[in-house]
């Protein structure tokens, strides 16, 4: 089927694009909630780094359809129903102009373990007669992010947010050079090793389905809350350029 993929520029929406496409599926546009500043908590969307989603478009010549989250996390239950002025319904407005600009049936999520995320979006889904296609749901995450590193998929990680991640040692890190702490991390302090507790989060310069990959020119590291045990920070992305693989 034609699939719209929902993405942060993380590697778990990336990678859940290429299951769909080993699947058989096409992706046909890219989707994707931004903040209306540089960085914002979101129960249900990554923030950081959404500047160089452009790039993200370019590199895989599709088009991006982008939608700013206005709204907030108004109804928490587990059980959602639309909401006026909740952060889900930016996602269906989202989503309905996708579907009313390009012929979809299905949605690329990369979701791992978040039923809140996970019922919010299928919730969506079926309000917009789409299918929804999350192939990392309840995967073993060590073995996922192994399968992520043995195919290709090139990501650094922009925020750390949890006890054992310092800003000024793992920003840049990338998913090989951070799998062994984070294996370490999760024997001492339960961390998940994909980081889906919101431990991490991870922008893709380079996979298998880009045809151009994106070389980072100018960063800026921000600390967001220097907490002595678990201090919070991201790279903010000045500049970014494309560039042929074979380089």
């Amino acid at each position: 089927m034609k699939v719209v993929a929902l993405v942060s520029g993380g590697k778990d929406s990336c990678y859940n694009m290429m299951q769909c496409v080993a699947h058989g599926h096409e992706i046909v546009a890219l989707a994707n909630l931004k903040p209306k500043e540089d960085e914002m908590d979101s129960y249900m969307y990554q923030s950081v780094g959404h500047n160089a989603l452009d790039y993200y478009a370019s590199a895989m010549d599709l088009p991006m359809f982008q939608q700013s989250i206005d709204g907030k996390p108004v109804n928490q239950g587990f059980d959602y129903q639309p909401t006026e002025g909740d952060e889900v319904e930016d996602l269906y407005k989202l989503l309905k102009r996708v579907k009313d600009s390009v012929d979809i049936q299905g949605v690329s999520v990369g979701a791992i373990f978040s039923d809140y995320q996970r019922l919010r979006v299928e919730n969506v889904c079926e309000r917009l007669g789409l299918q929804m296609l999350a192939y990392l749901w309840h995967r073993d995450q060590d073995e996922l992010l192994q399968e992520m590193i043995d195919s290709k998929i090139h990501a650094i990680i922009i925020k750390v947010a949890a006890l054992g991640l310092d800003p000024k040692i793992h920003l840049g890190m990338t998913l090989e050079e951070i799998q062994p702490h984070m294996r370490t991390m999760h024997g001492k302090f339960g961390l998940n090793i994909c980081g889906e507790g919101g431990e991490f989060e991870t922008f893709t310069l380079d996979c298998p389905l880009f045809k151009k990959k994106l070389v980072v020119l100018e960063k800026e590291v921000v600390i967001h809350s220097n907490d002595a045990f678990a201090p919070v920070g991201y790279l903010k992305l000045k500049k970014i350029a494309l560039a042929d693989k074979n380089m």
